[in-house]
């Protein structure tokens, strides 16, 4: 499966970002990718008021991004925001293309690091996957990189490949922990780890957000045993990476973990 990981800067401007996902998805469908992956929040970065800005799934923004993908014929996964209850928000991930229409609510806000995100984000409860091509893949959401057991749910789901959307919060130490992170759930889950964030905006002169975590860039895609394929700075890119499903059950073979594990 060949897919692209598009580390762009979102901003406040939804039009302005969906022809980001244009640009993106257009060089991805032309370097031969089935699938391009977009950063949380791409609809609308954070530090604006997002209860302005949310639609439902059937609303123009989404609608658009549907559009484009049955225009390119390539599948797309977008970060947006959708209503939830009590004016706040739900953190949501489109998924869309040939054959392919669900989405994914953010399960762990991010409470943390001066930052409240349940303050006004609504929290998604159960994992969610979707197949591509024979190919079950999982979903995540930023701050759910912290907790394994979301990526193994998938993984006992079928999935080979497991994407995280990201708009990660910058500071001391944040870039390695990423990092760590994204390898570790790749292992514990022997799954394909697609780590998509948001660039950092300081790469093109933009001014921070304050404590909202708008993005520090450093995509990667990890193998099930843990090696970096793709390893991104700072700066807006996309990178075209090809994986292999197929080599999954050896994997789990060599690692059973998932087997292995037990529950206390």
């Amino acid at each position: 499966m060949r897919l692209a990981v598009a580390q762009i800067v979102s901003g406040a401007d939804l039009a302005a970002n969906l022809e980001l996902v244009r640009e993106y998805a257009t060089r991805a469908k032309d370097a031969g990718a089935e699938l391009v992956v977009f950063p949380e929040a791409t609809m609308c970065a954070f530090g604006n008021p997002l209860a302005d800005v949310a639609e439902p799934l059937d609303g123009p923004w989404a609608t658009a991004v549907r559009a484009l993908a049955a225009e390119l014929d390539i599948a797309v996964v977008v970060g947006m925001f959708t209503p939830g209850a009590g004016g706040r928000v739900r953190n949501t991930l489109l998924v869309t293309g040939p054959g392919i229409d669900t989405s994914y609510d953010k399960v762990h806000l991010f409470d943390a690091f001066g930052f409240a995100e349940s303050d006004s984000v609504e929290a998604g409860t159960a994992p969610v996957t979707f197949e591509l091509n024979g190919t079950a893949i999982g979903l995540a959401t930023c701050y759910d990189v912290r907790f394994p057991a979301l990526f193994t749910a998938s993984a006992r789901a079928g999935a080979a490949i497991n994407i995280v959307c990201a708009s990660w919060g910058a500071g001391e130490g944040k870039a390695e922990q990423w990092d760590l992170l994204v390898r570790a759930r790749a292992v514990d889950s022997t799954t394909f780890v697609v780590a998509c964030g948001q660039g950092d905006p300081a790469t093109l002169g933009l001014p921070s957000a304050g404590a909202a975590p708008t993005g520090i860039g450093h995509s990667a895609v990890i193998s099930p045993l843990g090696s970096p394929l793709v390893a991104l700075g700072g700066e807006p890119e996309l990178a075209v990476v090809d994986l292999d499903p197929a080599i999954i059950p050896d994997v789990r073979g060599k690692l059973p973990v998932l087997a292995n594990a037990r529950s206390f």
